[in-house]
């Protein structure tokens, strides 16, 4: 019998088709988690439970990430054995000596809405541009980069880390970068907030520190249906 953690807001309403479906739910070291939501909800479950398989079921509009069959059939197939599991890397950021991971995006933000931040971006080392003024910048990975990184760039992409920079007072395009360029944000006038998808804690950041961003060695597993 699969064991299996249920996360969401309504997961009380499909805990009983996952019982009558023969599937064992517990509270901690499940075979898989049920993401029973939306994306944010799969976002919630990789955090709480990172690196277990989450299997995605349906209970919102906007679930990109959803299979396009009923919940029922995802649990039936699933039980059946008739599925795989696809990894997707993360990105960590090392910030005032701690290390957050994103499956989908690492946000630099201004922590003050009234005032814009200015910051300096380096690629591996080698400064790209001049120092920048604006609202920050978001670092996404292939797998995020249909969520905040597309409603700033209007685009996503299928391969490398994406760089997108939000509300620039100057002319900033999007940068899509190959998956071992290590990325470094030198802030020259803060505060600043840093935090990793729609995790509940942030970061906060002020004149001077370093953010350091690259691809991590961490994957999430997601449960694909053959």
């Amino acid at each position: 019998m699969k064991k299996v953690v249920i996360i969401g807001e309504s997961k009380t309403e499909i805990e009983p088709l996952v019982r009558e479906l023969g599937f064992s739910v517990v509270k901690k070291n499940p075979d898989f988690v049920i993401s029973y939501g939306g994306d944010g909800t799969l976002l919630k479950s990789e955090f709480a439970f990172p690196g277990v398989p989450k299997i995605i079921l349906k209970n919102s509009h906007i679930c990109k990430k959803c299979p396009e069959i009923t919940n029922k059939q995802i649990l039936e197939r699933v039980k059946q054995n008739k599925f795989t599991i696809k990894k997707y890397w993360k990105l960590e950021a090392l910030v005032k000596n701690k290390i957050i991971y994103a499956l989908n995006e690492i946000v630099v933000h201004n922590k003050n809405p009234q005032h814009c931040i200015r910051y300096k971006v380096f690629i591996n080392n080698k400064e790209l541009g001049g120092e920048m003024i604006g609202d920050g910048l978001i670092v996404a990975t292939p797998f995020g980069s249909t969520a905040y990184y597309k409603s700033i760039t209007d685009s996503f992409f299928e391969v490398g880390m994406g760089l997108a920079f939000n509300n620039s007072a100057e002319q900033a395009d999007h940068v899509v970068l190959k998956e071992n360029r290590k990325i470094k944000i030198k802030i020259s006038r803060g505060p600043v907030i840093v935090y990793a998808d729609t995790q509940p804690d942030w970061i906060s950041v002020n004149d001077g520190n370093e953010i350091l961003i690259q691809r991590s060695f961490r994957v999430a597993k997601i449960v694909t249906l053959n």
